[in-house]
């Protein structure tokens, strides 16, 4: 097994795709410093699973990406393939040459492939390790890790031989299967507590099971005689019910003779209201005229008012306004204009004056000035003759040589600048052209953006689009879901299974449907509204008599059960609600709302019947009005002579069928609102689609333009550094040019000064005192006149500033003078203005108040009119609103007897309800307690069957049942007896069985599984004892050959030297570290810290290689591991590298020729000026480029 090629794309400094193709022997890879050939040591550590960065040399694991150059965009991954030639077999895979990959976005993703194929890292690391390859790398010898496997702990390089000999992987199957006993641990724990809990729990439970038993054996009698009681009853209660059905006859006469006598009354009565009705717009036409005149008047009387107020206010003339006379104003300030022209006068003067005494004073000093030169002069002079002109001719000489060498560093800085400036010139102008690309390039970058924004908010507004449709699909699929649920749920319990439900279900020709369901009821009110209904609520509305006659004999004939039946045209027109209900109630009938046929039929049902809140509020309403019925919304119904109600039972088919149409609607509402939604997120998708794809264009079009503005950037800021660096250096030139010239000039004066001096020294005959004392006299004479000068342009001055002052003080006088008298004419002749617009308004105003009165006088005459004609409007209705409740009190007396009648009537009918509902809640208890249907427990438990025998006695000799006759009494006493029996039990658990056999079933369960955990932690401790030792075994057997192996090899490294490695522990083989003993020949020390820099390096060479000829590896790579060698020792280790040739495939990183000189191949990395790394292969046989 040997490495075959190595591809690297877009590696650290490998830009191109670039593959090394090695064979078995050494490859050296050489180049100069900094070209990249470590890197590709760091290409082979992380394909082969390398995870730190700072192993690779760097700070983030995406510093491996290649960052770009000022000539090469940076890339966006990283990829590194190495393939292996498995000719032999090592590694455990069947391919004869397996190729691993290793990919690494930018973005942080990473991907690993074995041949082609994905993946984990996992796999990757435990292929190589079989192979004597681990994740700690030790084929891999980098840069600095010599010293580190020197630095390493003893356990440390315990690793190093681990890895070699294979054990790493045997420890991960430890630590793996600890991970698991640990684990193992805590289930066993829990799974302890549990079956001692429910070990616990059996006790009381297994009780509970035994009274349970004993409670089914009286249960048994209970049902028994329940079920013999309640047959009686039901038997009893069905014949009383079957014999007051037949008395209706005379009572239903009475009532149609009551009901046409009451109709008459009730034509007479509303002929009467009609006559009135169409005598009441007369009325309203006399009352609404007195009204409008009215308020006509009130509204005349207003305007009358207000005009007299307004006249009253506009009578009292404005005052004349009391401000200063303008003319005056004006003339002030032409007065104040003539003042300020004299000051400013005056100040011009004063100017002059100044002027004039600046010149004096200028004239003073330049003459104090030469007389204090001459007598400088003088002085020098003296002391020139004192010093000597020999030393003044020497200061002279000096003086020029120091001018001639600033002129020459003059012309130097001169060429300096010139060149720098026409560098610089350069360099804008480059910069400058391609400046211009670059304003192009960012003007299409701005649009870009703005393409790229737009695109990006039509995404995230298309993605919030379609995920708001998505939400509100899926609410409206919850929703779908409740509702049809309650729908079926609501279906099903409307499902009736009495007579009702067989007509209901049946095709009997008449037959429009249940009652509940052809009513609508407000919410709140559905218990009043059944208990109104009481039967009928639950009862089948038919067409006719004749198909409730042919419903009858349906049910009859197919032996359906019984049902309730409304007539629905047999109910005849509706008796009267009209009139006011008591205070506080409201016909029961205002809440309901019927189909167009049931109408009648409904109101008829529910006629005479209020709504109250409770049950005090019935009693008053009941005692104030005996002949009406009021019902609570709770459901109690209260009368005159019957009462009936209680706590809540289970809902009503009224009930039910409200919240079916509720729920119906809901539903409804639920389909339709999914269905917009699908159909809107179909568009909404197909948007997003679009959007996103607009999205993806713009971004890659974005990231192209970035990528060459940056190259174009980068160039920018190259010749903007050179272009700066050259103005730079300009203008430091042109500063010591600056100074240079202004040195020359400094030292050209000092050279005139000192030629002057040497000239008057030699040509010039000594000052005598005389001349001396004259100069200086007219020095003193100077300075006294300058003095005075200065005296007299301070006065000056201060004149000035002066009459500045004034002039300043009265400026703008004049203007706001004149601005104020503007404002005075403006004020009156604003209130001449007022005063006009007054007089007019006034005389407005009077002339609305006399017409007002006029039109008033003329209102009170129609005003008059109107309320006679109102007051014989109302004395008609009076007479017609008498006739009218004559009219109504004879209905009323009719009615009242109708309703007698009906109350007879209706108490008959309520008394056969009430024994129909006795008969009914039997019938339910029949279903309910017992599940037996009411037929079968009358024909089966009923008082003509006789009641088996218990016990002993049970059977007679031959095993046949015995029976006594039904005694009613025995039953109650054998009822009483069972119910004694349950109650002395006392609570009975009825799922006490079946919980205690399922306790009982989950306990063995447990207890099974507990023993198999058990038995799995003692197979697992196996394992981790097979582990122990088989990692002894290799460790020891690795450690000897190391150790063995290190001895020679540290002899032939240092000749007459003794090394050794020395186990800290030898009594414990599984944690043991390695230490080592190095001695070079003529050395007593043996720590390695005492060791030279070489000798190190030697030693840890040493170490690495007892490893590799004690454990080879297919391959070792060694970087610059021979660069701190002397030429002595790098022999030897050379040496060392041919035998290791023989086993396994070196390749060296290296800058010795020696080493060169081994190899079989080399290969050549440089690096041009683009910063991109190359390579050039090299035979050494066949020396020919690849």
């Amino acid at each position: 097994m040997h490495l075959k090629t190595l591809t690297l794309r877009g590696f650290k400094s490998f830009a191109s795709a670039t593959t090394l193709r090695f064979e078995p022997g050494v490859t050296c890879v050489v180049g100069p410093n900094g070209s990249g050939k470590s890197n590709v040591v760091d290409a082979l550590s992380w394909v082969m699973g390398e995870q730190g960065a700072k192993s690779l040399r760097g700070g983030k694991m995406e510093d491996v990406i290649f960052a770009g150059t000022a000539g090469r965009a940076p890339l966006g991954r990283a990829e590194v393939s190495l393939t292996i030639d498995n000719t032999d077999g090592a590694l455990p895979i069947d391919y004869t040459e397996v190729t691993i990959s290793r990919t690494l976005f930018r973005n942080g993703g990473s991907e690993y492939a074995i041949n082609g194929s994905s993946c984990r890292l996992l796999d990757i690391q435990d292929l190589l390790s079989d192979s004597g390859i681990g994740r700690e790398m030790h084929v891999i010898v980098g840069q600095g890790q010599l010293d580190a496997v020197l630095r390493a702990t003893p356990e440390e390089r315990r690793g190093f031989i681990e890895e070699a000999a294979g054990v790493l992987k045997h420890r991960k199957r430890k630590e793996k299967a600890l991970r698991k006993l640990d684990a193992m641990q805590g289930n066993l724990t829990r799974l302890g507590d549990l079956t001692t809990e429910i070990r616990r729990q059996l006790g009381p439970l297994g009780r509970q099971a035994e009274v349970a038993r004993k409670a089914q054996v009286i249960q048994i009698d209970l049902r028994d005689s329940r079920a013999r009681l309640l047959a009686d009853d039901l038997a009893q209660l069905t014949a009383a019910l079957e014999q007051e059905l037949a008395d209706e006859s005379a009572l239903r006469a009475q009532q149609a003779e009551a009901e046409q006598r009451l109709g008459g009354a009730r034509e007479r009565l509303a002929r009467l209201e009609q006559e009135a009705a169409l005598a009441a717009p007369e009325l309203s036409r006399a009352s609404d005229a007195w009204y409008r005149l009215s308020q006509v008047r009130e509204r005349i009387r207003s305007t009358q008012t207000l005009a007299g107020e307004r006249l009253r206010h506009l009578g009292t003339v404005e005052p004349a306004r009391a401000g200063q006379d303008p003319d005056e104003l004006a003339r002030q300030a032409e007065r104040a204009r003539a003042h300020e022209a004299e000051l400013t006068a005056d100040v011009d003067q004063a100017r002059l004056a100044l002027e004039g005494r600046v010149a004096a004073r200028t004239e003073a000093e330049a003459v104090h000035g030469r007389a204090e030169r001459e007598l400088a002069t003088l002085h020098r002079g003296a002391a020139d003759r004192r010093e000597g002109l020999a030393r003044l001719a020497g200061q002279v000489a000096a003086k020029r040589s120091r001018v001639e060498a600033t002129d020459a560093e003059i012309g130097r800085l001169q060429e300096v600048v010139a060149d720098a400036e026409r560098r610089a010139a350069a360099a804008r102008q480059d910069f400058a052209a391609l400046e211009t690309q670059v304003v192009g390039a960012e003007e299409g970058e701005v649009g870009l953006d703005a393409e790229h924004e737009a695109a990006l908010e039509a995404l995230e507004s298309a993605t919030a689009e379609v995920d708001a449709l998505r939400a509100e699909a899926d609410t409206a699929g919850r929703d779908r879901a409740t509702w049809s649920a309650r729908v079926e749920a609501l279906e099903m319990s409307l499902t009736r299974k009495d007579g009702g439900g067989a007509l209901l279900a049946s095709d009997v020709v008449g037959t429009v449907g249940s009652v509940a369901a052809l009513v609508g009821i407000e919410p709140g009110f559905e218990d009043a509204v059944a208990a109104a209904l009481g039967t009928s609520a639950d009862a089948v509305a038919v067409e006719s008599l004749e198909a409730a006659v042919d419903a009858l004999r349906h049910l009859r004939a197919q032996d359906a059960g019984r049902a309730g039946i409304v007539v629905l045209d047999a109910a005849g027109p509706a008796p009267s609600d009209a009139g006011a209900a008591p205070a506080g109630t409201r016909w029961i009938a205002d809440v309901v709302t019927a189909a167009p046929a049931a109408r009648a039929a409904v109101e008829r049902l529910l006629h005479g019947v209020v709504v109250v809140d409770d049950l005090a509020q019935a009693r008053g309403v009941v005692q104030a009005r005996p002949d009406v019925v009021a019902v609570t919304r709770g459901g109690d119904v209260l009368g005159a002579l019957e009462v009936r109600g209680g706590s809540a039972s289970a809902p009503g088919v009224l009930h039910l069928q409200a919240a079916l149409d509720e729920a119906k609607d809901a539903l409804a509402d639920a389909v339709a609102r999914g269905e917009r939604t699908t159909f809107a997120l179909v568009g909404a998708d197909e948007r997003a689609a679009e959007a996103r794809a607009r999205h993806d264009e713009t971004l890659e079009r974005l990231d192209e333009n970035d990528a060459a503005l940056a190259a174009v950037a980068e160039r920018l800021g190259g010749l903007g550094a050179a272009a700066r660096s050259a103005g730079a250096e300009a203008e430091r030139a042109r500063a010591n040019l600056e100074r240079a010239t202004a040195g020359l000039a400094t030292e050209q004066a000092d050279l005139a000064a000192l030629v002057e001096r040497l000239d008057v020294a030699q040509a010039e005959p000594e000052q005598s005192d005389d001349a001396v004392e004259r100069a200086t006299a007219a020095r003193d004479e100077g300075a006294q006149a300058a003095q005075a000068a200065r005296a007299a342009e301070m006065e000056a001055r201060l004149a000035l500033r002066t009459a500045e002052e004034r002039a300043r003080a009265l400026a703008g006088r004049a203007q706001s003078l004149d601005r104020a008298a503007a404002n005075e004419r403006a004020a009156r002749e604003q209130a001449a203005r007022r005063e006009a617009a007054r007089a007019v308004r006034a005389a407005r105003a009077s002339a609305v108040h006399d017409a007002a009165e006029r039109v008033l006088v003329q209102l009170e005459a129609s005003i008059a009119d109107a309320a006679d004609a109102k007051a014989a409007a109302e004395t008609a209705r009076a007479e017609r609103d008498q006739q009218v409740g004559a009219a109504r009190t004879a209905v009323d007396e009719l009615a009242t007897v109708l309703r007698e009648l009906t109350d007879v009537a209706h108490r008959d009918e309520v008394a056969r309800a009430q024994q129909q509902m006795r008969v009914d809640q039997l019938r339910a208890r029949s279903v309910d307690e017992l599940g037996i249907d009411p037929t079968v427990l009358v024909d089966e438990f009923g008082p003509h069957r006789g009641v088996p025998l218990t016990g002993d006695d049970a059977t007679d000799e031959e095993g046949t049942p015995r029976e006594v006759p039904y005694v009613r009494a025995e039953q109650e006493k054998r009822l009483r007896t069972a119910e004694r029996g349950l109650r002395t039990l006392g609570k009975v658990n009825p799922l006490a069985l079946e919980e205690f056999a399922a306790l009982e079933e989950r306990h063995t369960f447990l207890t099974t599984q507990l023993a198999d955990l058990k038995k799995s932690r003692q197979d697992l401790l196996e394992i981790v004892r097979e582990i122990d030792e088989r990692v002894e075994q290799v460790f020891t057997s690795a450690f000897e050959d190391t150790a063995a192996q290190f001895v020679r090899v540290f002899a032939r490294m240092f000749p007459g030297g003794e090394g050794r490695l020395v186990l800290t522990d030898p009594s414990n083989m599984l944690t043991t570290g390695i230490e080592v003993e190095a001695r070079p020949a003529g050395k007593k020390v043996k720590r390695l810290s005492l060791l030279s820099g070489g000798e190190r390096s030697l030693t840890a060479v040493a170490i690495l290689v007892s490893i590799f000829k004690a454990r080879p590896s297919p391959f070792y790579v060694m970087d610059e591991v021979e660069a701190a060698l002397d030429d002595v020792n790098l022999g030897r280790l050379l040496e060392i590298f041919r035998e290791l040739q023989e086993d396994s495939q070196l390749i060296v990183i290296t800058h010795q020729k020696r080493t060169m000189e081994v190899a079989d191949a080399l290969y050549g990395v440089t690096m041009r000026g683009d910063g991109v790394t190359t390579v050039i292969s090299q035979r050494m046989d066949e020396r020919q480029p690849a």
